[in-house]
């Protein structure tokens, strides 16, 4: 096929690489795709861009041929999902614990290619699928992609647990509690439960949380450790996109009438308030059923 992958980050890099071992004629294009030749050629297009520019970058594009969004995020002008914001064409979402560093490298690694048009996804899962890179189709759209942006967030707290030094029990329970959030909103949006425990769910959230080039959690432990939340991406020097995403989750949560309790005391300490004091109230909430 000719693919061309927009966006030339570390993880649009890394997917570009997936496509060119598998044979197809990839192009990889910066934000002047609509002027690149081998966008307007292309059979199928990978957007990897940041979630803040992802409307614009794809109502620039040309032609019709389906689109697999590879930012995990919502849309923060709309608070809509990314696969919502995308006219004119099919939209499939590809989500799962792919960290860029690892893809580069060669090792191992696992996706869902989500998609409400089963046949697509199937026909498309066969042009990615190899021994290296193993696809499963999944057709439940808005369960990946609300996991893909929810569990940035999540796992910001999880790099404040160990910019703590709090320990990996407490880490455990917070993950652990933030996939039970996910799941919570994903239910009041529609999405099946059974996605949570998946590649796009607990996949995704245990290497976000967890991993040492999870940026997410890296700046989650930075601001733990008194850094603002620029001066955190600035260190990291690459897109942290659940300082972006966090405040959007909320606002969707709170129109859907979920309680989001982790997610909240992440906008807040993003907003300037006291860790420690939010830790006491998150520990010092009612007991309750699991």
């Amino acid at each position: 096929m000719k693919v061309a992958v927009v966006g030339a980050g570390a993880w649009g890099t890394a997917f570009a690489g997936v496509m060119g071992e598998r044979g197809h004629d990839v192009t990889l294009a910066g934000r002047d795709a609509p002027e690149h030749e081998g966008v307007a050629a292309a059979e199928l297009l990978c957007v990897a861009v940041p979630s803040r520019v992802f409307r614009e970058v794809t109502a620039s594009l040309p032609g019709n041929a389906p689109v697999i969004i590879l930012t995990k995020g919502l849309d923060p002008a709309s608070g809509r999902r990314l696969s919502q914001v995308v006219e004119g064409r099919e939209a499939l979402v590809l989500s799962g614990p792919n960290h860029a560093e690892e893809i580069e490298q060669g090792l191992p690694a696992a996706a869902v290619l989500a998609s409400e048009n089963e046949e697509l996804a199937t026909e498309l899962q066969h042009e990615i699928h190899s021994v290296r890179f193993r696809v499963y189709v999944n057709t439940d759209l808005v369960g990946v992609e609300l996991c893909a942006a929810a569990k940035n967030v999540i796992a910001l707290a999880a790099g404040a647990v160990d910019g703590l030094e709090a320990g990996d029990n407490a880490k455990a329970a917070l993950i652990t509690r933030g996939l039970a959030e996910m799941a919570r909103l994903g239910e009041a949006c529609g999405a099946r439960p059974e996605t949570f425990s998946g590649m796009a769910g607990m996949g995704d959230l245990m290497v976000t949380c967890w991993s040492r080039h999870g940026r997410n959690r890296r700046a989650g432990e930075l601001i733990a450790r008194g850094a603002a939340p620029e001066e955190a991406a600035t260190e990291i020097g690459q897109v942290v996109e659940g300082l972006t995403t966090a405040p959007v989750l909320r606002d969707l949560a709170r129109r859907n009438g979920v309680e989001l309790p982790i997610t909240e005391a992440v906008c807040e300490v993003l907003g300037g308030a006291s860790l420690s004091q939010l830790v006491s109230g998150l520990m010092g909430r009612r007991p309750t059923d699991e």
